[in-house]
């Protein structure tokens, strides 16, 4: 568990149990939330985003407003395993200049 402040405002970051994640892509996560700051205060309880990080991958993070302010971060998806759905095929998402051109 991890705590920030936004304002007057103290937040905590938890991870999901069944995450195995090593110390620098923690840290990465928690920067990557961090950094968002204010914007956090606009999504509603129960709400989840989704942030895209180049070390990590895909970060899902649910909101959590009551009783506690509280950001879970609850899955990681590494790039290679992006797939998108276009034209009733799936296939892997070319990622390669995805967060490049960021």
């Amino acid at each position: 568990m991890y705590r920030f402040s936004i304002g007057d405002e103290d937040w905590i970051i938890i991870f999901s149990p069944h995450l195995s994640l090593e110390q620098k892509e923690k840290e990465e996560i928690i920067r990557s939330i961090a950094i968002m700051g204010l914007q956090w205060a606009a999504f509603s309880h129960g709400e989840s985003c989704v942030i895209f990080q180049e070390l990590v991958g895909a970060i899902v993070v649910r909101i959590e407003k009551v009783p506690s302010l509280i950001l879970t971060v609850s899955a990681v998806v590494q790039r290679d395993r992006w797939y998108i759905s276009e034209n009733n095929k799936v296939e892997p998402f070319d990622n390669d200049n995805f967060l490049e051109g960021s």
